[in-house]
């Protein structure tokens, strides 16, 4: 997220964009990455949805291009706004994902994300964890694939206590290695 942890509001809805799968990407897709009949023959019936089908992770693919080009977007206009956009960290993982209904040639997806949670980084001072719910709806409103993935934001107000300073100066100090071998 482009903005700071401090600054996320929780459920909160992005709109990351829509995008239209047509037969050729979704058989171009297919053939790159999930060569299976039902995500690249035509007029066929293959598997348990009759006819061509998006694979899953080309609908996760697409849902996640469309997350970076819109946190981008975001970054660009708080800096037009004259504001400082907050840091992304990485993602230190999916906690699930699931693909509801078949995306079929001509289906226009609209996806969007929001952050169900959020809570300090017990193990990265000054970062953040959040818990974001990406969704995608066809054009009939039905819910065509949902993820939820976790991410890192950077506090902006973050100032690290003394004893960590402290810890973090003392471990620069020439010969303080081999003082504490001593000690064990």
């Amino acid at each position: 997220m482009t903005r700071w942890f401090e600054d996320i509001a929780i459920d909160e809805p992005y709109p990351l964009g829509t995008h239209t799968f047509t037969e050729a990407e979704i058989i171009a897709f297919s053939r790159a990455y999930d060569p299976q009949p039902v995500h690249m023959e035509t007029g066929g019936s293959h598997g348990p949805h009759g006819g061509l089908v998006a694979s899953g992770w080309h609908v996760a693919s697409v849902c996640h291009r469309h997350m970076v080009d819109a946190l981008a977007a975001e970054e660009q206009r708080l800096l037009a706004l004259g504001q400082q956009p907050g840091v992304s960290g990485p993602s230190p993982g999916v906690n699930r994902m699931a693909f509801l209904v078949p995306v079929r040639p001509g289906d226009a997806v609209t996806f969007t994300l929001r952050v169900s949670a959020k809570r300090a980084s017990n193990s990265l001072p000054g970062w953040g964890i959040l818990t974001n719910q990406l969704d995608g709806v066809n054009q009939r409103g039905e819910t065509v694939y949902t993820g939820e993935v976790v991410g890192f934001s950077k506090l902006r107000d973050y100032r690290m206590p003394a004893q960590l300073r402290l810890l973090m100066a003392l471990t620069k100090l020439p010969g303080l290695g081999k003082l504490l071998r001593k000690w064990n």
